[in-house]
């Protein structure tokens, strides 16, 4: 089985480059290997490579940068993967893109399922809506893995940061009213392998008939508050911590160029049943992540 895998370089790409040689050769893109704002490039690529799989985990992931530079969040979140979807259909490749929790406007009150309606509140969920749109168009043998709160040890990622800040400030203020799921990156890579079981001689059929939209991402949900507290309850350099006191706040008192959505929980039941998969709880993931 020959496997690409476009974004080598970020938090999830850089897992996805470690796990995947287990299932078969991979061929790993990252930025200064392969620009994905070049779709002919990827197209040609793709065709002369001839892979069985096709895993995009590039992205345009700067939230706030990318209402100003729309045109680029829109070549790389929402043109390529429909480019990819569409040379994958053409080659026989199984293709795997993943999206994001921020195509909801957080306005339920219960974790959204699959075909709950959409309305991203900034550009960046604009741009990742277009890009599963154009994958659901072009795409064949297909799976939309949406996620939310990516950590891992790697990467500017709100673990890092709260890690970070509990070295430098007495009081650190964290915002409670923004709630999804924390997901750690080495989780989601390694589902995303066990989805691809190279053992299943049917793979490319199996993907086929399931195709679609999916969220993956760690079970249950929390604030950005709560989701601190643990973080620095669980940090491995606790003698290196000065913070004393963590207040809660309301995300008006840290304005951001994008607007959030306040509840973007992701109900993960679909995915478990289609592909008879226990996913573990946040909580024991980020203990199993800052124990790695």
């Amino acid at each position: 089985m020959k496997i690409v895998l476009f974004g080598k370089t970020g938090q999830l790409g850089w897992e996805l480059q470690h796990m995947l040689p287990n299932l078969g050769e991979t061929i790993s893109f990252g930025h200064e290997e392969l620009d994905v704002s070049n779709l002919q490039l990827i197209k040609n690529t793709l065709e002369t490579i001839q892979p069985n799989i096709v895993i995009n985990a590039s992205a345009y992931t700067d939230v706030d940068q990318a209402e100003t530079q729309i045109d680029l969040a829109m070549q790389i979140n929402a043109a390529a993967p429909g480019v990819m979807a569409e040379t994958a259909r053409k080659i026989d490749a199984i293709f795997i893109h993943y999206s994001t929790d921020y195509v909801f406007d957080g306005k339920s009150n219960t974790p959204y399922k699959e075909n709950d309606p959409t309305n991203p509140l900034n550009i960046y969920g604009k741009s990742k809506l277009m890009g599963e749109r154009n994958v659901q168009q072009t795409g064949d043998a297909y799976l939309i893995l949406r996620t939310s709160w990516v950590y891992g040890k790697r990467g500017n990622n709100f673990v890092n940061k709260v890690l970070e800040w509990s070295h430098k400030n007495k009081i650190m203020k964290v915002v409670n009213d923004q709630i999804s799921n924390p997901t750690w990156v080495h989780m989601l890579a390694k589902y995303t392998g066990n989805i691809l079981n190279k053992k299943d001689p049917n793979l490319f059929e199996k993907v086929r008939e399931k195709h679609g939209v999916y969220h993956l991402a760690g079970i249950g949900h929390t604030s950005r508050y709560e989701w601190a507290k643990q973080i620095i309850a669980h940090d491995p350099n606790k003698s290196e911590q000065v913070v004393e006191t963590i207040i809660p706040v309301t995300s008006e008192e840290f304005p951001t160029k994008a607007i959030r959505p306040l509840f973007s929980a992701l109900d993960t039941t679909k995915l478990l049943n289609a592909f008879h998969l226990t996913i573990p709880s946040w909580e024991e993931s980020l203990q199993l992540a800052m124990k790695k």
